[in-house]
C-alpha cells in the first residue's frame, strides 16, 4: 500500500498523463479512536480509518473538482476524470486561479498517538463529578475521541504543505430532571491537545452543566420590552459568525449587498471590539495551515478597536472584485477580552436576558435578525430570576456590536474559538 507522499506523486503523474498543466491536489489519511457511552454506560469502542483524495483542475480558465476515497490507481483515475469532466462543463472565467508558489512547509502539531486509558479515566471522572456536584443532571451521551490526521496539499505552482495534526475531542449530551419535569437536551463539544486537566475544568463544561440544572427553575416573560442582553461566550461566537457572513463574506461583497462594502478603515463597531481570524494561536486547536486556494494561512485582523480591517474573500472573489485576498479560509475566531468579570456585567442589567444560544433565520442584508433565545435566563436587577422558554429576541446585528457595553475579562476556548461574554443593549425581548 502506498504511503501518502507516494499517493500524491501518483496523482501528479496521472495529471501529467492526462495533459493537465494547472491543478491542485489534496490527499488525506485519518485515524479516529472513539469511546461512546449511552445513559452513563460505556457502549462502544471503535477505530475508524479514512483516506480521501481531492483534485481541482484548470483548463482554459475553466475549473473542475472531484474527490473520492479509493486511493488505488483506478480510484485516482476516476477522480481525475470526474474533475476534468466538471471543468469541461463549466463556464470559462479568468478569475479562476490558485495561489502562487508558497514553498514547501512541514507541520506537526498535537498528540499523534492516543492514550485511550487516560481518555477513559477522564470520562469516568466527569461522570463522577456530575453525579456529585449536579445531581439533577443526567448525561444522556458522551463521546470521547482522538483523531490523528496527515494531509498533503500540492499545486502546479510548486507549493507543498505536509501537515500532521492530533487532537482529542469530547462531545456531551445531557438534560436535567426533577420529579416529572425535565429540561431540553443540551449539547456541547470541545477539542483538546492533551488530557492533563479534568474535563469539568476544560472550556465552559462546568458552566454548561450548571446551566442545565439551573434551567429547572423557570421565569415567565409575558410581555415585549427593550433590554440589555449578556451573550455567553458560545452565543457571542454564534453572532460573530453571523456578523462575518452578513457584512464581510465574499458572497455579500461579490453581490454588492454588504452594508460594509466600502467601510474598510472606518469605524463599524464599539472601540471595545477587536475580532481576528487566527491561523496559528495557542488557544486554538483546530488550526489552519493553508487556505483552500493554496496560500499559507495567516492571522487576519477583521475588526480592530471597532475599525473594519478586512472582508473575508477567497482568491476567486478577490480577482472578480479587485480587492485583496484573505489568506485565511478557516473559522477560528478570537476576540480580545475586556476588563471586567462576567458577574460585573450581569450586575449592570436592570431587565434583560443572559443568552446562551440562538435559533432563527439568517439576518437580512440590512442585518435585522429575529429568533428564539435558547439556553437563556431572565434577569432583573442584576440577578438571574430563572430560565426562559420560547422567548424571542430581535434587533440589528451590527447594532449589537455598536452598542456593546462591555466584554468579560475571561475567555472561553473550545478548540475552535476564544470568546469572552458580551453585554449589549437595545435588544427587543418578546415573551409569550
Amino acid at each position: 500500500m502506498r504511503d501518502l507522499k507516494e499517493t500524491a506523486n501518483r496523482i501528479e503523474e496521472l495529471l501529467k498523463e492526462a495533459g493537465i498543466g494547472k491543478y491542485a491536489l489534496e490527499v488525506k489519511e485519518t485515524e479516529m479512536r472513539e469511546l461512546n457511552t449511552e445513559l452513563e454506560t460505556f457502549s462502544l469502542f471503535r477505530t475508524i480509518f479514512g483516506g480521501t483524495a481531492s483534485v481541482t483542475v484548470f483548463m482554459d480558465n475553466k475549473k473542475g473538482s472531484a474527490s473520492g476515497n479509493d486511493l488505488s490507481d483506478e480510484g485516482l483515475q476516476k477522480v481525475i476524470g470526474e474533475a476534468v469532466a466538471s471543468a469541461e462543463s463549466a463556464e470559462a472565467d479568468e478569475a479562476n486561479d490558485i495561489a502562487p508558489d508558497q514553498g514547501r512547509k512541514q507541520v506537526s502539531e498535537g498528540p499523534l498517538t492516543a492514550d485511550m486509558d487516560r481518555l477513559y479515566d477522564r470520562m469516568t471522572e466527569l461522570y463522577d463529578a456530575v453525579g456529585k456536584e449536579y445531581p439533577k443532571v443526567r448525561m444522556m451521551a458522551m463521546i470521547g475521541s482522538h483523531e490523528a490526521e496527515h494531509v498533503i496539499y500540492r499545486n502546479s505552482n510548486g507549493t507543498e504543505f505536509d501537515c500532521r495534526d492530533g487532537r482529542y475531542a469530547l462531545t456531551l449530551e445531557f438534560s436535567a430532571f426533577e420529579g416529572d419535569r425535565g429540561t431540553g437536551l443540551a449539547y456541547t463539544e470541545i477539542a483538546l491537545r492533551d488530557l492533563d486537566r479534568p474535563f469539568m475544568e476544560q472550556s465552559d463544561t462546568r458552566r454548561q452543566i450548571a446551566d442545565a440544572q439551573a434551567a429547572l427553575t423557570v421565569a415567565e416573560v409575558a410581555e415585549k420590552f427593550e433590554g440589555k442582553v449578556l451573550f455567553t461566550p458560545r452565543a457571542m461566537g454564534e453572532f460573530c459568525y453571523m456578523l462575518m457572513d452578513n457584512y464581510m463574506s465574499g458572497s455579500r461583497v461579490l453581490s454588492g449587498e454588504s452594508m460594509w462594502l466600502d467601510k474598510i478603515g472606518e469605524k463599524v463597531a464599539s472601540d471595545r471590539l477587536t475580532l481576528r481570524l487566527q491561523a496559528e494561536d495557542p488557544r486554538i486547536i483546530e488550526t489552519q495551515h493553508y487556505t483552500l486556494d493554496g496560500f499559507a494561512a495567516e492571522n487576519v485582523p477583521l475588526i480592530e478597536n471597532g475599525v473594519l480591517k478586512s472582508h473575508v474573500l477567497n482568491l476567486y472573489i478577490a480577482n472578480k472584485t479587485g480587492r485583496p485576498v484573505t489568506k485565511n479560509t478557516g473559522w477560528s475566531l478570537v476576540i480580545e477580552p475586556g476588563d471586567v468579570s462576567e458577574e460585573e456585567l450581569l450586575a449592570q442589567i436592570d431587565r434583560g436576558l443572559v443568552v446562551g444560544g440562538f435559533s432563527g433565520g439568517e439576518p437580512g442584508a440590512n442585518g435585522e435578525f429575529s429568533g428564539v433565545a435558547k439556553n437563556s435566563f431572565y434577569v432583573e436587577n442584576g440577578k438571574i430570576a430563572g430560565a426562559v422558554n420560547e422567548v424571542m429576541i430581535s434587533g440589528n446585528l451590527a447594532g449589537l456590536f455598536e452598542k456593546l457595553i462591555g466584554l468579560s475579562d475571561e475567555l472561553v476556548t473550545d478548540g475552535s474559538m476564544a470568546m469572552p461574554a458580551m453585554l449589549t443593549e437595545g435588544v427587543t425581548i418578546s415573551g409569550k
